[in-house]
């Protein structure tokens, strides 16, 4: 009976780490390069019907000299622009700015309430599960296209604009 559960807790060990396994390298999919930089994790959130705005966002780590984001494009989106988003007393403010400095040796974060992408006049709903495609514009790197997972925005705040 004892070692009947001993099996049990291997096989149960051995599901655990194929899990945590194919987790970590579905994760590995979420990385793009381009020159001394590398795109982490990118994604945007889904979106309702009518809906014509969504943030994109992503970590982008620089092993090289400063860089900037310049532009982002995407078939989604009717135009694509890079934002900030600051508190003006008690009402938080999205602004467009020409670029989003990579610094060197250095990272920066694009994530909800801070720097971000915006795709406007999105031409169709995001659909969580799909992913859309997003070429990125660098200064010094060049250009890199990355796929956008949507995920749900059910655990989120929706992005008013």
């Amino acid at each position: 009976m004892q070692m009947n559960h001993l099996k049990s807790l291997g096989a149960i060990s051995l599901i655990a780490f194929s899990a945590i396994a194919f987790a970590h390298s579905d994760k590995k999919d979420q990385e793009y390069r381009v020159g001394q930089l590398k795109i982490e994790n990118p994604y945007t959130r889904a979106t309702a019907p009518g809906q014509k705005a969504a943030g994109g966002f992503m970590k982008i780590e620089n092993k090289g000299t400063a860089d900037q984001l310049i532009s982002a494009s995407s078939p989604v989106a009717g135009e694509m622009q890079l934002h900030t988003m600051a508190m003006d007393g008690n009402v938080m403010r999205m602004r467009e700015v020409k670029a989003i400095d990579v610094p060197a040796n250095g990272s920066v974060e694009l994530k909800p309430g801070s720097l971000h992408l915006m795709f406007m006049d999105i031409k169709t709903p995001l659909k969580a599960g799909e992913a859309v495609p997003v070429k990125l514009r660098f200064q010094k790197a060049g250009e890199v296209e990355v796929k956008m997972p949507v995920r749900d925005i059910s655990g989120g705040a929706h992005m008013k604009h």
